[in-house]
């Protein structure tokens, strides 16, 4: 049965990964993770079965999109229905609701909170080195480690599915990712603190096997990631997302995607209006920063800005691109002012330690990511519908990142990929939770990588089942959806 949120309060206190606790020894966190696999035998994770009250998975989607742009959700359907992962990547929400029904170790960490495999991937770090890691926090909050793992396990195969991987091939894929977790685990068990707060995952010094995974310009800017590399590529994403207007570049205008303030339609804030809501807002933002952040900052001036669609499951949420320029033209920034609302998790992991969504993202990503962007921020604003209030975080929207086509993988260069997110959850993991315990509960053995190989297997069957769902809804006219789109 699903876990209702006052279950969720009684079961899981309000705290957050990094509080101090009791002082145990080395042995007696192995203890711990011992006994947790007492109480929770690994074979218990193989199985699922939606409950008997299980929630409309449609209904469900209908409640996430009441606080989203009305004239935006129907792209979020269409784009669900493109696929079994496009699908899966949306219903965060659903699998929620079905993960708090499951077996639970008792053991906590700073969740991703939709850790599938496309939220992962390569970004630069702030010493200008590009690494492998998890990008996306929208969800992030303490909860039981496992569910995180179980929801990257599904992700790839339900990958596998789609790409025309064999059973035996989708079967080596999860393993692979689960192993690659439990193995990362138990290494970073035996680490020092600071050893596993600076571990990272740069790409030029990856076995070479890992960087297959990349586009050859991919590789070569993993190759040769320094500062000139950089500046060719943010030029680059600079003539993308914008065209020249009287000498000055402006964001182009994709309607609905992407539509620039001056040309959305009657019914939104005026342009002075809102400029005086921007202007206020990063004043108040760029204070989350650290003094040497906010003074960069403010070398830049703010030349345009767009509402933007981004991915799946965000569709429908307020997101800002923001366009800035430093010293010239050829010096851009562009900031993404991306909406945060409460984790879908929320409701059975526990409420969040933080009263501001867009503030609990931003810790939540500070906490797991080994280096995170610079101008990370978050702030409360009027830039909500009608004026209401609306937590939001701040970004660069594009800082060397790089998309990964994980739809058009062969098996081989997938098992590679899933076994390097499998290796970087763990890294996000260890930082939080109780690492040796979490160690020690997984074991040496391949007992919990087949346990949740058969997990994801059942799962990827519930998500085919729960697009048909929304197919129906859609046919039925319970929904409206914009495909192609």
């Amino acid at each position: 049965m699903s876990a209702t949120p006052q279950a969720a309060d009684r079961r899981a206190p309000r705290s957050r990964p990094g509080t101090p606790q009791p002082r145990l020894s080395p042995a007696e966190r192995a203890d711990v993770g011992k006994a947790a696999r007492a109480a929770t035998p690994r074979r218990k994770h193989a199985s699922f079965e939606p409950a008997a009250d299980r929630p409309d998975p449609v209904s469900l989607l209908q409640q996430q999109a009441t606080t989203r742009v009305p004239g935006l959700v129907a792209i979020r359907y269409g784009r669900m229905l493109a696929s079994p992962l496009a699908f899966f990547r949306g219903a965060a929400l659903p699998m929620a609701a079905d993960l708090a029904g499951t077996p639970s170790t008792g053991l906590r960490v700073q969740l991703c909170g939709d850790a599938h495999l496309s939220n992962f991937g390569v970004f630069a770090s702030p010493e200008r080195r590009l690494v492998f890691d998890i990008n996306d926090f929208d969800e992030t909050l303490p909860g039981p480690w496992e569910w995180d793992v179980k929801r990257l396990a599904t992700s790839l195969e339900v990958a596998a599915r789609g790409n025309g991987c064999s059973g035996r091939h989708r079967r080596a894929i999860v393993l692979a990712a689960v192993a690659g977790y439990r193995r990362a685990m138990r290494r970073f068990a035996g680490m020092s603190d600071l050893d596993v707060w600076y571990a990272h995952a740069e790409l030029d010094e990856l076995h070479p096997e890992y960087r297959s995974i990349l586009a050859a310009g991919q590789r070569g800017l993993a190759v040769s990631g320094r500062a000139s590399a950089g500046r060719r590529y943010n030029l680059q994403e600079l003539s993308k997302l914008t065209h020249v207007v009287h000498g000055r570049p402006r964001i182009r205008s994709d309607p609905p995607l992407q539509v620039r303030l001056a040309d959305l339609e009657e019914g939104q804030p005026g342009r002075a209006e809102f400029d005086a809501q921007l202007s206020d807002f990063l004043a108040r933002y760029i204070r989350t920063l650290e003094p040497d952040r906010r003074f960069l900052l403010g070398q830049f001036e703010v030349a345009d800005m767009a509402r933007r669609v981004a991915g799946i499951g965000s569709v429908g949420m307020r997101c800002w691109v923001v366009l800035l320029f430093g010293r010239d033209q050829d010096d851009p920034l562009f900031l993404q002012v991306k909406e945060a609302q409460p984790s879908v998790l929320s409701a059975f992991a526990g409420a969040s330690a933080y009263a501001n969504s867009g503030q609990r993202v931003v810790r939540g990503q500070r906490l797991m990511q080994a280096a995170s962007d610079i101008f990370l921020g978050w702030q409360r604003t009027g830039m909500g519908p009608a004026g209401q209030p609306s937590d939001f975080y701040v970004r660069q929207l594009r800082d060397w990142k790089f998309s990964i086509d994980v739809e058009s993988m062969p098996p081989r260069s997938l098992r590679v990929y899933g076994e390097l997110c499998g290796w970087s959850l763990a890294r996000a993991h260890a930082r939080s939770g109780d690492r040796i315990a979490i160690g020690a509960y997984l074991g040496g053995g391949a007992a919990f990588d087949h346990a949740v190989g058969d997990f994801a297997a059942a799962y990827a069957d519930q998500n085919e089942r729960d697009l048909k769902a929304l197919q129906a809804a859609v046919a039925a006219g319970q929904v409206t959806a914009r495909t192609g789109i």
